[in-house]
């Protein structure tokens, strides 16, 4: 007698999986992961967190809960977080045990895009900490700035911009990141060399200037290099120790300073525009108020 087996029916000829129980998750599902067993997003852009803002958060967490879920990949030690950090640390800070989450099996690259993308929709990182990550988007996984813009959903021009931030000053950099500058700020100084940028950069705080008064200072600034460069230019040049002096001077006092020699020794022109101007030069010459 021949029996004709159905092979669709048995554990044998369907493979290793059949032998092992398999767990089915629905991606969209949200399930309850132990905050102990959550590590860290070794890609999270963002790098500077509120405390304040941070405690805002787990006061309301302890009221209400997490209202929105995390997202992590699964790992063999647990889970690694990909999106949703503040509220992870502040549901730790509120005393929770277990947090919602979508787990979903990320690629080290679609890790930072994720992380990236969620951030800029909501505002959450500041421009230093975005121009970072297009940076490590395109360094360490070979996207184009057009990729990375595709990603985000910005332009091209967009992510040129920020970009550019990073070649700031570091003192430039940090007062954007925490707020004290704008990015308009930090691309009007980048017309400045480098050097340049961190003497100016306390006359633009000290004063509050805005970002056009700020690009007016950087032109004045610019402005009598350009003209001793100028091929119409007639006057006779100072020595090359007195143009150094005469252009430390312009970046510390943060305004148009000229030299001139005479006979029986020179004199040292120092151009204000306003009031306020003369009283913060006053007050950085002297070193004390008017």
């Amino acid at each position: 007698m021949t029996v004709n087996a159905d092979r669709s029916g048995s554990a044998l000829g369907r493979g290793l999986a059949s032998l092992i129980p398999q767990r089915h998750t629905n991606p969209a599902a949200v399930v309850e992961v132990a905050l102990a067993r959550v590590t860290p997003n070794p890609y999270q852009p963002r790098r500077h967190m509120d405390d304040d803002g941070l405690q805002e958060l787990a006061a309301s967490i302890r009221e209400h809960g997490v209202l929105q879920p995390v997202l992590v990949t699964e790992t063999l030690q647990g889970y690694q977080l990909v999106a949703g950090e503040r509220r992870v640390r502040a549901a730790r800070l509120a005393g929770l045990e277990r947090i919602p989450a979508l787990v979903r099996q990320l690629a080290d690259r679609d890790q930072l895009e994720v992380a990236l993308v969620e951030n800029v929709q909501r505002a959450d990182l500041d421009p230093i900490d975005e121009a970072t990550a297009y940076r490590q988007l395109i360094d360490e996984f070979g996207l184009t700035q057009e990729g990375v813009a595709g990603r985000v959903g910005k332009s091209r021009a967009s992510v040129a911009n920020t970009l550019r931030l990073l070649d700031l000053h570091a003192d430039v950099q940090a007062a954007i990141a925490d707020g004290r500058l704008t990015e308009g700020h930090g691309r009007a100084l980048g017309g400045l060399p480098v050097d340049g940028q961190a003497h100016v950069l306390p006359t633009v705080l000290g004063q509050g200037l805005s970002v056009r008064q700020t690009e007016e200072l950087v032109r004045r600034l610019r402005e009598p290099r350009a003209a001793r460069e100028a091929p119409q230019a007639a006057a006779p040049r100072l020595d090359p120790d007195l143009e150094r002096v005469e252009e430390d001077l312009r970046q510390r006092l943060g305004t148009k300073v000229s030299l001139s020699r005479s006979r029986k020794g020179g004199k040292i022109v120092i151009e204000y525009y306003s009031d306020e101007e003369l009283g913060r030069l006053y007050e950085r010459l002297i070193g004390g108020t008017a």
